[in-house]
C-alpha cells in the first residue's frame, strides 16, 4: 500500500495567508509587478481587491497605475484600517504605495495575512535621501517573501536602487514622476 508523502503538502485545508512585499526604487516596475501578480489571481478566478491611498492621484484618481500605463481598478483609502473594514471575503489583496499609508499598515497586513488572505504590497524600500522608508523595513521583516526590483540609473545606465530627487524640495513625501526623480546607481546618487 502506497501512503503519499506529507512533506510540502498543506495538512490543514484552510487558506494560509501570506505577505509578498514588491519593493524598490522610483522606475523600478514594482507596480507593473504587483499588478502581473494581482492579474494572475483573477485568472486563475480568485476574488481579488486592490487598495491605495487616497493622496496618490498622479495617474489616475482611483486606479493603480504604472509609469509605462499598465492599469488596473483599485480603491483609494485614506488609512491602513480601511483596508480591513473594505476587504471583505477577498482571497488576494494588493495594496500600492505602501509607503504613504500610516504605520497601522503593518498591523493590517498581519491581520490579513492571519485570516488567511495573500497580502501583496508594493513601494519604495528607500526615501529620495537614501534612508530606509517606513513603514517598509518592518512589512520587509514580516513578509514571507520579498522581491527587490531595479531600476536603470538615468546617468550611467546601471542597475538602479537610488530615487533622486531633482529639486530642493526637503519634504520627506513630495508626489512626483519624472519631472522631480531619477532612479539612479548608488555612485552616481552620492557623487550627486
Amino acid at each position: 500500500m502506497f501512503i503519499e508523502p506529507t512533506i510540502g503538502k498543506n495538512k490543514n485545508p484552510e487558506k494560509k495567508g501570506q505577505i509578498e512585499v514588491i519593493c524598490g526604487s522610483m522606475f523600478s516596475g514594482k507596480t507593473e509587478e504587483l499588478i502581473r501578480r494581482l492579474n494572475r489571481a483573477l485568472i486563475a478566478k480568485q476574488k481579488v481587491e486592490i487598495f491605495k491611498p487616497a493622496i496618490d492621484t498622479r495617474y489616475h484618481s482611483t486606479d493603480v497605475v504604472s509609469h509605462n500605463e499598465s492599469s488596473i481598478r483599485s480603491t483609494p483609502v485614506n488609512f491602513a484600517d480601511d483596508i480591513l473594514l473594505m476587504s471583505g471575503d477577498c482571497d488576494v489583496i494588493g495594496i500600492d504605495e505602501v509607503q504613504f499609508f500610516d504605520e497601522q499598515i503593518v498591523s493590517v497586513s498581519q491581520k490579513l495575512a492571519n485570516a488567511g488572505k495573500r497580502v501583496i504590497l508594493a513601494g519604495l524600500d528607500m526615501d529620495f535621501e537614501g534612508n530606509p522608508f517606513e513603514p517598509m523595513p518592518q512589512l520587509m521583516a514580516i513578509a514571507e517573501y520579498v522581491t527587490k526590483v531595479n531600476a536603470i540609473c538615468m546617468k550611467c545606465g546601471d542597475l538602479a536602487a537610488f530615487s533622486y530627487r531633482l529639486n530642493d524640495a526637503k519634504k520627506k513625501v513630495q508626489l512626483g514622476e519624472k519631472e522631480s526623480y531619477e532612479a539612479r546607481c548608488r555612485k552616481c546618487f552620492y557623487s550627486k
